[in-house]
């Protein structure tokens, strides 16, 4: 097959089936070698930020010399984004092999009456022989959703585990509280192995602390208190983390002031990864300010922002950014997928920013996109005093968004990371 082939063949896998067990994963992996025991893992979970935190420290580990593995989800244009090398996408070629070693391991599966892999572990198995093969020195791996089931967790001995920031997301898999969801992400604590976690939610602390002693596992706490804030010129942030390593600062090429939350947490991981590799304080300075991680408010054309924010943390933590970056009201393009709470979403950006005009959009070929006209609906019963477009097709709602915009005026693109890839993938069309 060819490769537009094989990823039609591949996005056909259902991908919000029911999760498949960690022992069935773990057989799909022993089919394929067990390639997960061939290099060493630093493993993320967490409600936000756990991409960014990935991204950051690979960025560390490949300035650093590593062959560095970096696996991630979703993709926002070419599924292999999700499989990176030393910050690059993986080849064609090295997909097209991997994919035909899983395609076999799912077959064989199958033929002794077990269940076919979900789409997320077969882009797992996919991103671990690319990486068994590339003879990576570390791989940075983030969870799909939650953690103690994800088949991410299949991996029994990471070098290290963090936890980013914790909050209410996929409820009816993971909990209906902060507890519950904590209880899922610290899942991927290991026996023994350090887990640095964010500490800025009261009730999530407790339960991975407790978990953490249970597995004999070292637990560093990373909160707003051991952040330092030096520069945030509208561009870049420097900060300074007080943990008790010896670094001084480091620089984020992000206007996001949630990016020095995950940074604190990936340059704590970077610091701690020093029992095992070589990593001078240049190298972290470096792949910080190296660091790309796009749609995380990210700026694509003259004042135009896309963030991937999704839940209402996400939502809270992108209005935190967008009012220090917007001296006037902007414009706003929203979409969001059913199962996240759209609600609250729509009264914190109700509430939390004056803008001059919403524009509300679909997500092409999403079943689980909501359609615009239920958004608006739910925003009018907040904000009664704004303009607000209906447009169906991101490419319309991406055009009527640049009309409107006036000199000097931002837009903002928000509410999904499959919204963020349209535009991705409408710009790049028009280019």
């Amino acid at each position: 097959m060819t490769y537009e082939e094989t990823v039609a063949s591949i996005l056909e896998i259902p991908r919000f089936t029911k999760k498949n067990t960690r022992s069935h994963t773990r057989e799909f992996l022993e089919l394929l070698g067990n390639p997960q025991e061939r290099f060493p893992v630093v493993h993320v979970a967490g409600s936000n930020g756990k991409g960014s935190v990935c991204a950051f420290l690979s960025s560390v580990l490949t300035e650093s010399g590593l062959r560095t593995g970096l696996f991630t989800s979703p993709h926002l244009v070419d599924i292999r984004e999700r499989v990176r090398i030393d910050g690059e996408s993986c080849s064609r070629e090295a997909f097209l092999f991997a994919e035909q070693c899983v395609r076999d391991a799912a077959q064989k599966l199958q033929q002794a009456g077990k269940p076919h892999p979900t789409f997320f572990e077969y882009m797992f198995g996919i991103g671990l022989v690319i990486f068994a093969r590339a003879g990576v020195d570390c791989a940075v791996l983030e969870t799909g959703l939650g953690g103690r089931l994800d088949a991410t967790n299949a991996v029994k001995k990471p070098l290290l585990t963090v936890i980013t920031s914790i909050s209410l997301e996929h409820t009816e898999i993971l909990g209906d509280t902060i507890e519950k969801i904590a209880a899922e992400k610290a899942g991927i604590i290991k026996y023994q192995v350090p887990v640095i976690f964010d500490g800025n939610e009261p009730l999530a602390e407790p339960v991975i602390r407790e978990t953490a002693a249970r597995m004999c596992a070292p637990a560093e706490k990373i909160g707003e208190d051991n952040i330092n804030i030096l520069l945030n010129d509208g561009k870049n942030i420097d900060f300074s983390l007080d943990c008790g390593y010896d670094v001084t600062s480091v620089r984020i090429p992000s206007p996001a002031a949630y990016q020095v939350r995950n940074g604190a947490l990936a340059l704590a991981a970077a610091c701690r990864l020093r029992e095992h590799f070589v990593i001078s304080e240049e190298a972290l300075r470096r792949g910080f300010e190296k660091t790309v991680w796009p749609g995380r408010m990210e700026e694509v054309l003259p004042g135009i922002y896309l963030d991937g924010a999704h839940n209402a943390a996400g939502i809270q933590a992108f209005l935190e950014t967008a009012r220090q970056l917007a001296d006037r009201p902007p414009i706003l393009v929203f979409g969001m997928v059913a199962d996240k709470n759209y609600r609250e979403a729509l009264s914190l950006l109700c509430q939390g920013m004056a803008w001059e005009q919403v524009i509300f959009t679909g997500i092409r070929d999403n079943p689980r996109a909501l359609e615009p006209e239920c958004l608006e609906r739910e925003f009018r019963n907040g904000l009664q005093h704004v303009k607000i477009l209906t447009i169906k097709e991101a490419e319309g709602a991406f055009q009527a968004a640049q009309e409107a915009q006036k000199p000097g005026q931002l837009v903002f693109c928000t509410g999904s990371l499959y919204l963020v890839g349209e535009w991705k993938r409408i710009m790049e069309k028009g280019r």
